[in-house]
Formats: structure tokens, C-alpha cells, sequence
């Protein structure tokens, strides 16, 4: 199927509100006559093309989660579209979605959610085994990440004997191994310390430049922020696409936002 505009994942004018004491974005959507809380998302729109990394920065409670759910098919929104891979998601039923988004989708968490039990070898070839690969750690897709992200000497390990570092790398491998179109990541260096953090953000960008995956972070921080070829902020739950920040051929190096222009930016929107 085409995919519109030329886009890997669109969001046109997507909304979400919660009805009070619907627990937040747990809960559902506002029914006819119930009282709602303000928008946690306002006429949201925003187009991620294929190879680039985007993120969206904003402060805690702006809606970054909320928005991360919406894109990939975790949540409807009230109103609005969301494309991925050429597909409407939410014109597909719950189990069509599921299967876009086990086909598509990587995801990297802020607390990794690895499984304890599993080596970091098995936790890194989950996705194969769910593609049915049967095995997944003799596959050339499984050797080449555990290469890249310099876990190949840690793969008979358990999670709890890694760093804090290890155990992200070990997340993002997990999120690219099986090549997904798009790699989704949450605020993935929050538990870290900046030496770590700054290690993880590599990793990422090497995902992008050197195996070719688009991915779209949110986070808080500025130092994260500097990564991505394309910067959207986030505040009150809407994003001002003329505030955006690019990467141009003056100022990037492999797609990095001076710093500078980064504050300047959260000091004029107020963030």
C-alpha cells in the first residue's frame, strides 16, 4: 500500500481526552455525557519519514507518552488519524493492528523491560522467535546487532548482571533485530547516568546511520534532543510545527542540533 506523503508514520489532528476519574491514559475515552478532563493531546499533527531521527521533547505531563501509544495502535485517540506503513490504524481491527505493529514496530523502554530469567542473548532474539525463527541466535540479523551495540561478549548473561547501560543497549538491540520498519523509544536514558546516557543516544544514532532505521524518541533532555535530525516540542499537549528544529549541512555532524539552538527554542516556547 502507498503510504501518504511519502510518510513511514503520519498523525493528523490526533486529540486525546480522558473522562475525569478515568484513571489518565489507562482509562478510556470520554462517553456522551460524561465530564472530561482537558485534552492531554490538541489537534496533534506530525509526519516521521523513513531513515530519519525525530524527536519530540517536551517537560513531564506533556503528553510525549500518550503520543508514543497513539502512533503505534496502544491507545485511540478521540479524534483524529494515524498512518504507518501506508495503513489507518485505527480503520483495522484490534488483531490487525497488533500484527502492523509486531511486523513495524521496535520498541525501547526507560526501564528496558527485559525479561529476568532470559540471557541477554534470548532477551535479544525475542522478535526473531515471534517471526518464527527457530534459531534465532545462530541468525545473521542477531549476529550483526549484538556486534554493533558490543554486546557479543555478554550474551550468556542474565539482566541483572549488566549495567545500566548494558541492559538499555541490550533493550535497543532487542527493538532492531528483526529490522522493523520504525523504532519507538520512551524516554530511554532516564534511569541512566549521563556517561550511559550519552552511550545509549550513540547507539541510536547508529541504528539510524549504519542499519538504516528511522526512530522516533521522546524525552525531556537536551542532551537527547541533539541526536535527532528533526526536533518538534511538545507543550500542552500541541506541537508548533513552525518551532521546529532541523539539522541543516551548517551545523550537523551525522544529524546532531547544536545544543545552543536547543535552549534558545525552550526558552522562547516557555518549556
Amino acid at each position: 500500500m502507498s503510504e501518504p506523503n511519502g510518510a513511514l508514520l503520519e498523525a493528523r489532528n490526533l486529540y486525546r481526552i480522558y473522562a475525569i476519574g478515568s484513571g489518565g491514559p489507562a482509562g478510556g475515552a470520554v462517553a456522551p455525557g460524561e465530564r472530561a478532563n482537558p485534552p492531554v493531546l490538541q489537534d496533534v499533527s506530525l509526519t516521521v519519514t523513513e531513515g530519519k531521527f525525530v524527536v519530540v521533547m517536551g517537560p513531564s505531563g506533556s503528553g510525549k507518552s500518550t503520543l508514543l501509544h497513539l502512533l503505534c495502535g496502544l491507545d485511540e485517540p478521540s479524534s483524529g488519524q494515524v498512518f504507518l506503513a501506508g495503513k489507518e490504524l485505527f480503520a483495522l481491527s484490534d488483531e490487525q493492528r497488533t500484527l502492523v505493529r509486531r511486523e513495524c514496530v521496535g520498541f525501547v523502554f526507560q526501564f528496558f523491560n527485559l525479561v529476568p530469567n532470559l540471557t541477554v542473548g534470548e532477551n535479544v532474539a525475542l522478535p526473531l522467535l515471534m517471526q518464527g525463527v527457530t534459531e534465532p541466535l545462530q541468525d545473521e540479523r542477531f549476529t550483526k546487532v549484538v556486534e554493533l551495540f558490543g554486546l557479543a561478549d555478554k550474551i550468556g548473561r542474565r539482566p541483572h548482571e549488566l549495567s545500566g547501560g548494558e541492559m538499555q543497549r541490550t533493550s535497543i538491540a532487542r527493538a532492531v533485530v528483526h529490522r522493523p520498519r520504525i523504532v519507538l523509544a520512551d524516554e530511554p536514558t532516564g534511569n541512566l547516568s549521563t556517561k550511559a546516557g550519552h552511550e545509549v543516544m550513540e547507539f541510536l544514532r547508529r541504528a539510524v546511520d549504519e542499519l538504516g532505521r528511522t526512530v522516533l524518541l521522546v524525552t525531556h533532555n537536551p542532551r537527547d534532543a541533539r541526536y535527532a535530525d528533526e526536533l518538534h516540542f511538545l507543550k500542552d499537549g500541541r506541537i508548533d510545527l513552525t518551532k521546529s528544529l532541523r539539522a541543516d549541512d551548517a551545523s550537523r555532524t551525522k544529524g546532531r542540533i547544536d545544543e545552543d539552538r536547543i535552549h534558545a527554542r525552550l526558552e522562547e516556547l516557555g518549556i
